[in-house]
């Protein structure tokens, strides 16, 4: 093993960028972030807790020379402000140093392009004892002793990052494996959320398929793209030049979700705490969960994402940290912003008012009123109109008043404040279930057993057609109403 010298940098820069304050699965990706720049389109990462424990993270991508791994390991290798590459996610050239220094006492990273095979290692114990900074240039028998080389050795080209010395990920941890198969779930998780659109293989990105330790990572789309509904058309902001695309999703109701889809987005309180903006940086997630001060997360929008696209472009305008976990709009982007925010989140709020379903017109008839009371408080009355309630004291006018109080009654005993608890909960409300075809056949020949002739049987099922749920199974009213002119 020989020392390749570097530029003079202060003594302490090493510890001190240490602290940045890096979580293992934000290091992690870090370090994805790289490969992908490689056009890598497979990511293995390796977690080993027991005797001689290490992370390693080895990808396929173009690998790098000599003179690319020297760049690749010094500190700021880049101007933050200099013009990259659409693909390139990272920006101050510090990301895999700080990354993997956060979480190790010792990095080493080892590329091959054909035949070639360059190590370097990062040692800080060694920089330590020499008092000074020199960059371990690793020989073919050091190379052979590094985790996962072997797999490495596999590949045509790509690069191995291996961390050794986990200092940090041991401190304070009676059981480290333990310890570690917990927070492999997080950085499972994080990974399958941050890289979703890489790992589906969205259009205008190369695919990237992900596994820890052999198993597949599969992505999470936090806008469960296939059910949930695109609020209003896609908006593209122009600043200096570049465009930032804006798309608004609204999720279904809690009631339409099956349990895999609650879990996959956060669980109950994941549907509070995730609402907002999801800001994406070359497809890659920034940032995610936050109105970014310009709202307050509320129950009522809680089912309102807005997908983000920014390009690298504009980092210095929105404020990308070292560690790619925060940014804020710049006040040009924000004014913009806002007016989508306020149009959403009235989306959003429909979507709790009217159960999940598209928003009926004035001219639908409903079981509810919400009426407004002389103190400027709401309370909810049983349509007396209703073509059903109508139907019932037509047949039997001597009802009316017993079934007027009846319905007072319930009125009366609508437990609103239970409700509201459920609901605040996102409890399954089992009743907004839709009613399947032969539910509502039935229903519907039941009602109009009522009638005394053909002609009120189709008046009433003219009536039904406007109402809910009937209004959106109107086939089945019109062959109930053409079976009823048939037969009679």
């Amino acid at each position: 093993m020989k020392t390749k010298r570097l530029p003079p940098y202060a003594p302490t820069l090493i510890e001190s960028t240490r602290a940045i304050g890096y979580s293992l699965e934000a290091a992690v990706a870090d370090i994805i972030d790289n490969s992908i720049a490689a056009n890598a389109k497979s990511v293995d990462i390796y977690f080993f807790p027991i005797e001689g424990a290490y992370i390693a993270i080895l990808d396929n991508g173009k690998g790098m020379a000599e003179k690319e791994i020297d760049i690749a390991m010094q500190y700021g290798s880049k101007n933050p402000t200099e013009e990259r590459d659409k693909k390139d996610l990272g920006r101050f050239g510090l990301g895999l140093k700080t990354a993997s220094l956060s979480q190790c006492r010792c990095l080493t990273v080892i590329s091959k392009q054909g035949d070639n095979l360059e190590g370097r290692q990062w040692d800080i114990d060694h920089v330590t004892e020499v008092g000074d900074w020199s960059l371990n240039v690793l020989d073919e028998e050091d190379i052979q002793r590094i985790p996962q080389v072997d797999e490495l050795m596999k590949n045509e080209s790509g690069t191995l990052v291996v961390w050794q010395k986990l200092d940090r990920l041991k401190s304070g941890e009676i059981n480290f494996e333990l310890s570690l198969g917990r927070k492999i779930d997080r950085v499972r998780e994080h990974l399958s959320l941050v890289y979703h659109r890489y790992l589906a293989g969205e259009s205008g990105i190369t695919k990237l398929n992900l596994s820890i330790n052999g198993e597949k990572i599969k992505g999470i789309d936090p806008f469960l793209t296939e059910k949930s509904v695109q609020a209003m058309d896609d908006e593209t902001l122009v600043i200096q030049g570049n465009k930032i695309l804006v798309r608004p999703y609204i999720l279904p109701h809690i009631s339409k979700l099956t349990s895999d889809e609650i879990k996959m987005l956060g669980g109950k309180d994941g549907l509070r705490k995730q609402q907002g903006f999801y800001v994406y940086r070359n497809k890659r997630l920034l940032v995610w969960g936050t109105w970014f001060r310009m709202m307050r997360q509320g129950d009522l929008s809680k089912l309102a994402r807005i997908r983000v696209d920014i390009p690298n472009t504009l980092d210095d305008l929105w404020t990308l940290d070292i560690k790619k976990s925060s940014a804020l709009p710049p006040a040009e982007v924000r004014k913009n912003l806002e007016v989508i925010i306020n149009q959403i989140a009235e989306r959003s709020k429909r979507t709790w008012t009217f159960r999940g379903k598209k928003e009926v017109s004035d001219t639908e008839t409903h079981v509810w009123n919400r009426m407004k009371n002389k103190q400027g408080g709401f309370y909810y009355e049983v349509n007396r109109k209703h073509p059903i309630v109508q139907q019932m004291i037509k047949v039997n006018p001597d009802i009316e008043v017993s079934l007027n109080a009846l319905l007072q009654q319930i009125e009366m005993g609508l437990p609103l404040n239970q409700l509201y608890v459920d609901l605040n909960n996102d409890e399954q409300i089992t009743n907004d279930n839709e009613q399947s075809d032969v539910e509502i056949v039935k229903s519907l020949q039941e009602m109009i057993t009522m009638c005394v002739d053909k002609q009120e049987k189709c008046n009433l099922l003219d009536a039904i057609a406007c109402i809910e749920p009937y209004s959106t199974h109107r086939d089945i009213v019109e062959k109930i109403k053409e079976d009823t002119l048939k037969n009679d």
